[in-house]
């Protein structure tokens, strides 16, 4: 089965590229944005994947504003035959330049949200480890990823409000990924297995005006249940003024840091972090310590991470929309599908201060954090 980018020297096996490289039913390949201004006046995410096996092309839409609802938009396909096909009914990603420039356009439909929306890089394009999970003898989240650095600019519309998005003031993270990892309906059969856990924790930050020079941070981690490191990364790259400084695919400045170690104070009786302390070690032995403080919080599900109905890669039917809207001061912050969520957050060292995310989720006991079940909450 061909399509388009076959044309291409692109191949790394003898299929066709729509023909992944594993048979796994989670395969999948996903575009990832967030947005945020600089003082937590608001926050939108973007996602768009294809599950190749499962025969799906999700995306989702959403906005939150302090002291308003959580408003989501949803869609599901079918999936095209053409991978360069990004668009599900109302909403499309273009790549103009890629890693450099892309648009996100989401048009009039019954969610009342909408958004033109333009990426413009601010760093190259930065690869992460290749990231493999395990449950017993089975992978269950074996990926490639990167992330990139920049600013939105154009509109967001929503029923509470239009937000006129400036490259000035609007942060924006980009998070590709592609691999396997367990998404979609649950599978079924099989001998009972107990449950698992897990520990996320993602920090990708700005530093502008900073003493070290403008740069971004950038720490990633996977705990086991002791607390043990199953992934855990971080870096510094440098943040150019405009994306025509940008390089075209690799920045030399990458610092890749030697040691990277976390320290989260949570809400009591939930398992939000209301404070969150990252130390990243250098080459030569320096530790940076830095401290983030939360200022806006945005529900991960409006992007279908663990939605009820709108679940990332389930089939909703050759094409379907929806949407949803919730108060995030009001959710129960211990039911399964409100435990992922991203944290608009001030950064500060004993140099500077920036600006980016938290992005975590805990299930199951993690000992460094004081949890032995599957949901307790904190003590305080």
């Amino acid at each position: 089965m061909l399509n388009k980018l076959d044309d291409y020297p692109v191949h790394q096996t003898p299929e066709p590229l729509a023909h992944p490289a594993t048979s796994d039913r989670n395969a999948y390949d996903r575009t990832w944005y967030n947005g945020y201004a600089a003082d937590g006046s608001y926050y939108f995410g973007i996602g768009m994947a294809v599950y190749p096996h499962r025969g799906v092309l999700d995306c989702a839409f959403s906005v939150v504003r302090p002291g308003g609802l959580q408003r989501c938009f949803f869609a599901s396909r079918r999936a095209p035959r053409e991978r360069t096909e990004m668009q599900v009914g109302p909403m499309r990603i273009e790549v103009l330049e890629p890693m450099r420039r892309a648009r996100v356009t989401l048009d009039d439909n019954d969610s009342g949200l909408g958004c033109d929306l333009l990426f413009s890089a601010r760093t190259g394009a930065i690869q992460e480890g290749r990231q493999t999970l395990w449950r017993g003898a089975r992978r269950v989240m074996d990926a490639t990823r990167f992330a990139q650095f920049g600013a939105w600019s154009g509109a967001v519309r929503t029923p509470d409000g239009d937000i006129a998005v400036q490259a000035i003031e609007c942060r924006a993270t980009k998070d590709r990924s592609w691999g396997v990892r367990a998404v979609g309906e649950p599978e079924v059969g099989g001998a009972p297995q107990a449950p698992g856990s897990f520990f996320f924790l993602w920090a990708p930050l700005f530093w502008q005006g900073h003493a070290r020079g403008d740069h971004v941070s950038h720490a990633i981690f996977f705990d086991g249940p002791r607390g043990e490191a199953l992934v855990r990364e971080a870096l510094t790259a440098p943040l150019h003024a405009d994306e025509g400084a940008v390089p075209a695919v690799a920045d030399e400045g990458v610092e890749r840091m030697a040691a990277a170690a976390h320290r989260i104070r949570y809400q009591a009786g939930t398992r939000l972090a209301e404070r969150v302390e990252l130390d990243l070690g250098n080459l030569v032995g320096e530790t940076r310590n830095i401290i983030l403080e939360p200022m806006l919080r945005f529900q991960m599900k409006g992007l279908g991470y663990g939605h009820p109905k709108w679940l990332q890669g389930a089939w909703q039917g050759e094409l379907a929309t929806g949407h949803d809207a919730f108060d995030a001061n009001g959710l129960d912050l211990l039911a399964p599908e409100n435990l992922h969520v991203q944290q608009v957050v001030r950064a500060r060292d004993d140099m500077g201060e920036g600006i980016g995310v938290v992005e975590q989720v805990v299930i199951g006991p993690h000992a460094p954090s004081g949890f032995t079940a599957l949901l307790d909450g904190s003590s305080g």
